[in-house]
């Protein structure tokens, strides 16, 4: 089955928080993209909330549960206290945990699995309890994978920025897919689902699935929202899903 496609709307919601006005609407655009067919909404409050603020949370839990129970709320972050709490209160599908400082513009590199494993059990098995899926974002490096599994974790998100930043450089492209390939299928020997996201567009989503049959779900939202200012947001998730094999 190809992978599911979850649209990430922190960029929709830098874009409202420019103005502080109620547009664009983050649950408006939320709605319109599982409409058009997308499997999931992931969003990554930050703690000084410069896009997804603490208060859309409910709003997009309860636009899933009351319109499209089928479709599943992915919530990523480093996790705090008040993240854990905000995710407690939320009850996502899936918890993603990034190793983000909070003044990080972006994420840009996964977990130490090893040196951070002591930090990192206690809040999976808080997360389990919960019935929660937790995915650990990780860097596209296979050794050390067994450790996500031990730590309980359900999956790993694959961090795809270095093979996103090839997108003029074919050669580089292909070492970076190669490398994903590899990183991938280690997991899949640990007993780890896979996920990847960062700097994924509809140039580079065939050839990563290709490389990556096993590869449950791709979380996106740059791209996507850029290709939604050209081409509307249900023609832009209908491209994202093609690209993902459906």
């Amino acid at each position: 089955m190809p992978a599911r496609l979850s649209v990430n709307l922190n960029a929709i919601a830098m874009l409202r928080n420019r103005r502080n006005l109620p547009w664009p609407s983050v649950v408006g655009l939320g709605r319109i993209a599982l409409a058009a067919g997308a499997h999931g909404l992931t969003v990554h409050p930050r703690p000084d909330q410069r896009h997804i603020r603490f208060s859309d949370l409910p709003e997009i839990r309860a636009l899933i549960d009351d319109e499209f129970p089928r479709a599943e709320f992915n919530i990523e972050g480093f996790p705090t206290e008040e993240f854990l709490e905000l995710v407690e209160r939320n009850e996502p599908n899936q918890v993603t945990l990034v190793p983000d400082d909070p003044a990080q513009s972006t994420s840009d590199h996964g977990w130490d699995l090893a040196g951070q494993g002591e930090f990192l059990k206690p809040v999976v098995k808080r997360l389990k309890r919960r019935g929660l899926r937790v995915s650990l974002f990780v860097d596209p490096e296979p050794a050390g994978l067994e450790k996500a599994r031990e730590l309980g974790a359900d999956r790993i998100e694959l961090y795809t920025g270095p093979y996103g930043s090839c997108h003029s450089n074919p050669q580089g492209a292909i070492r970076e897919l190669e490398r994903l390939g590899r990183t991938a299928d280690a997991a899949t020997a640990a007993g780890l689902a896979v996920n990847a996201g960062h700097d994924l567009t509809v140039a580079n989503l065939p050839a990563l699935a290709e490389q990556i049959p096993q590869l449950a779900e791709v979380s996106i939202g740059h791209a996507l929202t850029a290709d939604a200012l050209e081409f509307g947001m249900p023609e832009t998730v209908r491209r994202f899903l093609a690209a993902c094999g459906w």
